[in-house]
């Protein structure tokens, strides 16, 4: 049974939410969680929250224990991108790009 959850519009590339979420796939959902809470990246207290939320659905809705968990598969993809101008030198512009990311974990139960 795959329980998911996802994070929509992350305020962080998804490039250094990827330098994270590798950390964390494949763990046991408790490992997982304990990782995340002291990881020293911005996008941690995030995918912490996910993970976190998506254990609640498996207790909550599904009747799920926490420690049969494991992080089947996390991804973070790339959502828009906010652009801005910065006026330079001689006339010109240098752009501002703010990424941002959708970032999805699906956890699976221990057979």
């Amino acid at each position: 049974m795959d329980i998911r959850a996802k994070l929509s519009y992350c305020g962080v590339s998804a490039q250094k939410a990827r330098l994270v979420i590798d950390m964390v796939r494949g763990l046991p959902v408790n490992d997982a969680l304990n990782t995340l809470k002291f990881t020293p990246k911005a996008v941690s207290p995030h995918v912490y929250k996910l993970v976190a939320s998506a254990v609640a659905n498996a207790e909550e809705n599904f009747g799920l224990n926490r420690d049969d968990l494991y992080v089947y598969r996390i991804t973070a993809d790339e959502a828009p991108t906010r652009k801005w101008r910065r006026f330079g030198a001689r006339g010109r512009f240098k752009p501002l790009l703010r990424r941002s990311s959708h970032i999805s974990v699906v956890l699976r139960d221990k057979e």
